[in-house]
């Protein structure tokens, strides 16, 4: 995700001074040297980082880590430490939903920023379309399925890349964005079978989606070496939508950004080699 949001900041707004936190500056040199930023040394476990990384910073992009779920370790000492070095702004990165779901930490976090009277920009996007070419492109690559407990949920899409320009136009005007909450959603709600489908279509070859039980899920995951962790979340992002409604479509992006949100055929197409 950051690198979809530096892509879209860094060209052609050359009058920003963008500043990217890194936890070790001589491999952030090397990964981000296609990008006119400068780099400062920031790591979430690390509250040291905190201030020295935040001097002079009046906007903020902030991602949360996955790994990192407790709100109160790693997130109030740091929305601490804005508050101290005077940030003016956070554009958080959060998720679609979030204001249903008071369990997850993107509630938290969103909580703990308008409790701590921090100007504000929440991005909530939908379901990553990039999820088909990380955690789920074993399963599509190498056995030609979706294997999720989803059943007939239908899930509101959104591209990364559509994502990095909604947010690089926020960093680049936060007063005209400032105490707003964005859904980004493409123009689409599909089921995982018509995702299938669409695959099938779009990779030349067929792609079935089956929905297993929890537990059946849950073994044959643990069985694939998949941490238990990281199976419980693919099991909020993907089972839990089938006990609520059908998330709602909006045009955040088009708004913001003046172009139409990719479809998941053209995202299936710009990700032929990735997918096959």
């Amino acid at each position: 995700m950051g690198w979809a949001v530096l892509r879209h900041l860094t060209h052609p707004n050359t009058h920003l001074n963008i500043i990217a936190g890194v936890r070790n500056i001589e491999k952030g040199k090397n990964a981000l040297r296609d990008f006119d930023v400068s780099l400062v040394s920031f790591d979430f476990k690390n509250v040291e980082t905190f201030e020295p990384a935040l001097a002079g910073i009046e906007v903020l992009f902030l991602l949360r880590p996955p790994q990192l779920a407790d709100v109160g370790k790693y997130f109030t000492p740091l929305i601490k430490a804005v508050k101290k070095c005077g940030v003016k702004h956070i554009v958080f990165l959060s998720v679609q939903g979030v204001e249903k779901s008071k369990i997850i930490p993107h509630h938290k976090i969103e909580k703990l920023i308008t409790d701590n009277k921090i100007a504000y920009t929440f991005l909530r996007p939908a379901y990553f379309m990039q999820n088909f070419s990380t955690m789920l492109r074993s399963d599509l690559v190498y056995k030609h399925r979706i294997y999720l407990p989803a059943g007939h949920a239908k899930f509101t899409l959104i591209d990364v890349d559509d994502i990095g320009l909604v947010a690089a136009k926020v960093l680049a005007e936060p007063l005209k964005h400032q105490d707003k909450k964005y859904e980004l959603t493409n123009n689409e709600t599909l089921t995982f079978a018509e995702m299938a489908n669409k695959l099938s279509i779009g990779l030349g070859k067929k792609i079935t989606f089956i929905s297993p039980n929890l537990f059946t899920f849950f073994y044959t995951k643990r069985r694939e070496g998949v941490s238990s962790m990281f199976i419980l979340v693919m099991i909020m992002l993907h089972y839990f939508p089938r006990f609520r409604q059908t998330p709602n479509i909006t045009t955040c992006v088009k708004n913001i950004t003046g172009h139409q949100p990719k479809t998941f055929d053209e995202f299936v197409e710009a990700n032929l080699e990735v997918l096959k």
